[in-house]
């Protein structure tokens, strides 16, 4: 019985050590089914899902959802070590290595103390190994937990990192395709203008940083839990936007080069589909963001900000195929991650967050909107 336990504290410490090194230095992404980490963010998220599900979309359930990311982040570390803790001490205890303790009879808590002040260096000395087999087993735990603390030293300011960058990006669409983001109003913005030029620089930024989001967002998928820090704002949101845009210029918009929307289109489909396998999340096959009277509306709201939409119905049926691609896996993580999808025709009386402030009541004589502070002028 002593040895199956020996071996139970063996495996768990393997698989500790194998789970955090594949989580945390190994640069790519893990397809064996049976992993830890995986199964332990299933289990977490499913219980907070619970109380999510029964709250209506706004910002008390945003407020709630935020403390899942970092909290589950360190109640992870804390797993991987309270199980590395309890391996040593099942196998210590479990090939009977002799102490030497103020006890008279080590029992199961005793292993269990040693193993714990071993791992987290405290190093007190009323409970001593006393063969060279369990000073061996000691002394690696004692080296374990050094590389364990590395380990959170070097890892949370990684994840924290990528959040700040990832947000940096997701800002600067509130003043160019509105709060929540949208592809009309993203293209109406910089349609007004004739400036197309900058419509292909922002589209390479955005390549750049839909492949940032592939990579790491798979490398580290506790980021795709990570809120942003407005209501109306999120990365999947973003990414949504970015492809509905290059789906508005791949049907065809003229004077807007077709080139560098196949680029952006195919990296940010890439990282929905990608992520959606991560999650397992299967595709939500019937999409009902852009009917056919959104689609024309869409096409009118276009054609009076002098943006011309290419005629027929072929427009349609090709921005309906393009749509196919990438809809599912999107509408799929949103209903996963709790994350309401952008439209793509934003509503009449939409106020961006730049806009809004906790005081505005006091400034009952400015214009709401940037728009309306143009054309009082």
């Amino acid at each position: 019985m002593k040895m199956l336990i020996a071996i139970i504290g063996t495996l768990l410490i393997l698989l500790s050590a194998q789970d955090g090194f594949e989580t945390v230095v190994l640069p790519r992404r893990v397809s064996r089914k049976f992993r830890l980490a995986h199964l332990y963010y299933q289990a977490t998220w499913f219980l907070c899902a619970l109380p999510a599900r029964k709250m209506r979309p706004g910002n008390r359930r945003e407020n709630y959802l935020s403390y899942y990311g970092p909290l589950s982040l360190l109640l992870l570390l804390v797993v991987w070590a309270n199980l590395i803790v309890l391996g040593f001490a099942m196998l210590q205890w479990g090939i009977d290595s002799p102490l030497s303790s103020p006890e008279k009879i080590s029992t199961f808590s005793t292993y269990l103390y040693m193993s714990g002040t071993t791992f987290i260096t405290l190093g007190l000395g009323d409970v001593l190994p006393v063969s060279d087999m369990a000073r061996f087993l000691d002394v690696l735990e004692a080296g374990i937990g050094f590389g364990f603390l590395a380990l959170v030293i070097g890892y949370v300011p990684v994840i924290y990192q990528a959040f700040s960058k990832r947000e940096i990006s997701i800002a600067l669409l509130d003043a160019r395709a509105g709060s929540p983001p949208s592809a009309s109003e993203f293209i109406r913005r910089h349609g007004v203008a004739k400036d197309h030029t900058e419509i292909v620089s922002f589209l390479h930024e955005w390549e750049h940083w839909s492949s940032e989001i592939l990579e790491s967002h798979l490398s580290y998928p506790v980021l795709s839990y990570y809120r942003s820090q407005h209501e109306r704002q999120s990365w999947l949101a973003a990414l949504t936007t970015i492809l509905d845009v290059c789906a508005l210029i791949l049907v065809g918009i003229d004077e807007i080069p077709v080139k560098p929307a196949k680029f952006v289109f195919a990296i940010a489909r890439h990282a929905a589909v990608d992520l959606a396998q991560l999650f397992g999340t299967p595709p939500v096959l019937k999409s009902k963001r852009l009917t056919t009277e959104d689609f024309v509306r869409l096409r009118v709201l276009l054609t009076e900000n002098g943006i011309h939409l290419r005629d027929g119905e072929a427009t349609e049926k090709k921005l309906a195929m393009l749509r196919g691609m990438y809809e599912p896996f999107v509408e799929s993580l949103a209903q996963h991650l709790f994350i309401t999808l952008p439209p793509w025709i934003a509503p009449a009386d939409h106020v961006d967050d730049w806009e809004t402030s906790a005081w505005d009541h006091f400034l009952e004589s400015s214009p709401r909107t940037l728009d309306n502070a143009m054309r009082s002028e």
